[in-house]
């Protein structure tokens, strides 16, 4: 018997508990066994059929991507319709409505942030403009000579 068989006859708890020692031993041998049952396909609901089929033999990437459709409407085409009419157009006008609020709040968001970006740049240039020493100067050093108006120690 080959070394493929052999590893396809191990039960799916003996694989988890030889992971588990593999990452109390040394972690990359725990990482690297669970690799392999990912990849493998040992972990999956059936052996015979792959990891995307049921035991029916139904293909649920199908009913995963119809499913991921329906939810986002088709990838951007309208909302199916309910059934009536009047209430289609409501939901319409009032998203369209909605969208165009939204638009409108964060340009009036993006207008407020630039508004308050320029008054503190405004007041940064105005403190910088401002005459006498800046906080940041700090006291003059104790070696330097005295300037005009003090007198000598």
């Amino acid at each position: 018997m080959n070394i493929a068989a052999r590893l396809d006859d191990i039960p799916k708890p003996a694989w988890i508990a030889l992971m588990v020692v593999g990452f109390i031993v040394f972690w990359p041998i725990g990482l690297g066994i669970l690799a392999y049952l990912f990849w493998s396909g040992r972990m999956s609901c059936s052996r015979h059929h792959g990891r995307w089929h049921d035991e029916r033999g139904n293909d649920r990437k199908e009913r995963f991507r119809d499913a991921a459709q329906r939810w986002w409407h088709g990838g951007g085409r309208e909302a199916p319709s309910s059934g009536n009419r009047a209430f289609d157009e409501y939901r319409e006008d009032t998203l369209r409505r909605l969208e165009g609020e939204q638009r409108e709040f964060r340009d009036y968001l993006d207008r407020l942030r630039h508004a308050k970006d320029k008054a503190e740049f405004d007041q940064f240039v105005a403190d910088r403009r401002r005459p006498g020493p800046s906080p940041s100067d700090g006291p003059p050093p104790r070696d330097a000579p005295p300037s005009a108006g003090e007198p000598a120690r």
